[in-house]
């Protein structure tokens, strides 16, 4: 193990040398969250509602983590979630972070807003997920899912969460835009962060001169670096229930709605054919004073009737937190930020000791709950506060 990652005990820890390790822009995109940041503290806080009640004298010698999903079996109950930019937070970070998650056999679900072409991250090595935010037109999103299945891909995930960009103040006062501007601030904000500088920016401009958006679309987008372009986020206010239909008819693999908060809305995608949802509040980057996907994991899962797997994503950082989620009654839990953080300060060594961190802690808490394998978790483990 490298000295780098000698005293990270836990995902938290990553956080921390991150923001040690990355220019402020660059962290301040990653760990932002919308307005005064009430969705992200809703999220955290959902977990304390739960506590665990654990059964005694039962053989754990042999605790399993593998767990079904689409017809595939991970070594965990947890993947890597979609991230935008990663490869400016780490060298070739959308590369690293499908490599050693196919390493570790867990799934990563390619980010629409990566840096890398899709192309390079799909396949065995890599990730067989993509999430994409829909072009605005028919005809842009029938040419975007035909490359995604060209790629390789065979699972879909659709953003629904996006009608809108956020309100960009936290980004600002970070200094991140997006694109980038170049400016003095952010020659500085570099030049402070040697490691960074040089292992992951410099390296990147030197092997594959600046990075643009890459598969938001069919074709290839805007640069990340540009003093006069700004990325198109508009055009999908208009979107609606059709469009799901629309993808539905087109895509022949798994699709997966990522988004979901409401229960009527998680039936619908469901009646749209969804063939798996994603709970989640986008990070809490999106809309602010939003309530927890944890809080409303109940009531998505009594209205889909078990129609179809339910995943989740929003603020884990612990292995008992999976647990809770999966207790719940949540078929998968898909974690981001940490492993962001993990690829920053090490590549593909941080994510595994990542991976292997976050395992240990639900293997270890299943073996103290008395439960020997996931598809044991249940409601009967917790009891609410």
């Amino acid at each position: 193990m490298s000295r780098r990652l000698e005293h990270i005990l836990s995902l938290d820890d990553f956080e921390r040398a991150a923001r040690r390790h990355l220019p402020r822009p660059l962290f301040g995109y990653v760990a932002s969250v919308a307005e005064d940041g009430g969705t992200a503290r809703a999220s955290r806080e959902s977990f304390d509602k739960y506590a665990f009640l654990p059964r005694a004298l039962v053989n754990v010698s042999q605790v399993s983590t593998g767990t079904e999903l689409f017809g595939h079996r991970y070594a965990y109950p947890f993947g890597i979630a979609p991230m935008g930019i990663s490869a400016l937070t780490a060298y070739r970070g959308d590369r690293v972070l499908a490599r050693a998650a196919a390493d570790a056999g867990i799934p990563m679900i390619v980010s629409g807003t990566s840096l890398i072409p899709m192309e390079a991250l799909a396949g065995p090595d890599g990730s067989d997920w993509f999430q994409a935010y829909l072009p605005g037109s028919p005809e842009e999103i029938d040419a975007l899912l035909a490359r995604v299945e060209r790629a390789g891909f065979s699972k879909l995930v659709i953003t629904v969460d996006y009608a809108v960009p956020p309100n960009p103040e936290n980004h600002r006062r970070a200094g991140f835009s997006s694109p980038l501007r170049p400016s003095l601030r952010l020659a500085r904000d570099g030049l402070v962060r040697p490691r960074w500088l040089f292992g992951t920016f410099l390296k990147t401009l030197w092997h594959h001169g600046v990075p643009h958006f890459e598969n938001n679309a069919a074709t290839r987008g805007v640069p990340v670096l540009a003093k006069n372009v700004n990325r198109d986020f508009s055009g999908r206010r208009h979107l609606d229930w059709s469009t799901l239909e629309r993808v539905r008819a087109r895509w022949k693999g798994a699709l997966v709605v990522k988004g979901i908060l409401h229960p009527e809305d998680a039936r619908r995608a469901v009646n749209a054919g969804a063939d798996g949802l994603i709970v989640s509040n986008h990070g809490g980057r999106q809309l602010d004073d939003t309530v927890a996907p944890l809080t409303m994991l109940p009531e998505v899962l009594a209205a889909v009737e078990g129609a179809v797997p339910v995943m989740i994503d929003g603020s884990f950082r612990r292995g008992s937190q999976v647990l809770k989620a999966l207790s719940l009654g949540a078929s998968f839990v898909f974690v981001g930020r940490p492993f962001n953080y993990a690829a920053s300060i090490a590549g593909e060594a941080g994510v595994e000791r990542a991976v292997s961190l976050l395992g240990a802690e639900i293997e270890r808490n299943m073996a103290l709950l008395g439960v020997t394998g996931v598809e044991e978790l249940t409601a009967d483990l917790l009891r609410r506060h």
